[in-house]
């Protein structure tokens, strides 16, 4: 997958404010809109175009962007870091305009998961005036599979992006205690109730849902609730048998390897997983 350089496709420099931003994008999109521009390759240009305005107009978008940091280099063979984008507070997802459907791999792998949009709250009337939910805000958090084998109490750290008054991106941290419940799974969620964005008139704030993913481990790999762990065994052990003691969560257990065993053969130890009931 290619990188992209969306502030290199736009002709800014990364500390551009949004304002600077918005007039880049509209020279360019009049140079090279395919109706208009006679230049042979103007219809790619525009898409690309598109693409790079859709993320570094939004400063939520644009902030997850630059974690990716300064140092790749368009057209460059890219894989997004495990976790790149936690910790990140966003207000909903959802794109803010355009057809995203033509847009790069480059883009649906690092702002796909903005397809499903953010929640919506319904408004009305109260007496005296207008009052409306406010909005669900969601962010991702990597957490030690210890904590989700035993359940834990921890205090987490998010940043909400938010444009200054120069018109330049910053980031608001808040600090938030956190109550893991033992068992959770990679992908599932922990609502914190009223910890989204504050309502209008009156209205009761939006609540923060919590995107759980692990930390990568230096023993285990996880799939769902399962755990899979790497086992070195002597040449001897793999032939005639033998018992020999490998790592759980819950601690070490004894396993019996049968004799003939093959370099790649699966073993199962019922119940040593994540608890809790898998379908």
């Amino acid at each position: 997958m290619e990188y992209k350089d969306y502030y290199k496709i736009m002709g800014v420099e990364r500390n551009a404010t949004q304002d600077e931003i918005k007039k880049a994008y509209r020279k360019l999109a009049r140079k090279f809109h395919p109706d208009v521009s006679k230049e042979s390759n103007a219809e790619s240009k525009f898409k690309d175009l598109g693409e790079a305005y859709e993320v570094l107009k939004d400063p939520e978008k644009r902030v997850a962007y630059d974690q990716l940091g300064a140092n790749w280099k368009a057209g460059q063979d890219f894989r997004p870091p495990p976790g790149w984008d936690a910790g990140f507070e966003f207000s909903g997802g959802g794109f803010t305009g355009g057809d995203p459907s033509g847009f790069s791999d480059f883009f649906e792998q690092l702002f796909g998961q903005f397809r499903s949009g953010g929640a919506t709250h319904g408004a009305g009337r109260r007496q005296g005036g207008f009052s409306s939910q406010g909005q669900d805000h969601h962010a991702k958090i990597l957490i030690d599979l210890d904590d989700a084998f035993n359940g834990a109490k921890r205090t987490i750290t998010l940043s909400l992006p938010q444009t200054g008054t120069d018109g330049r991106v910053t980031l608001k941290e808040r600090h938030l205690n956190v109550s893991i419940p033992r068992g959770i799974k990679a992908g599932q969620h922990i609502r914190l109730t009223g910890q989204g964005a504050a309502g209008m008139g009156g209205g009761r704030a939006g609540d923060l849902y919590l995107e759980v993913q692990f930390k990568p481990h230096s023993i285990y790999r996880v799939e769902d609730r399962d755990l899979y762990v790497e086992l070195p065994i002597a040449p001897w052990e793999a032939a005639l048998g033998a018992k020999v003691p490998i790592p759980t969560p819950a601690g070490k257990v004894d396993l019996s390897i049968p004799a003939g065993a093959r370099s790649g053969q699966k073993m199962r130890l019922k119940g040593r997983g994540l608890p809790g009931k898998t379908p």
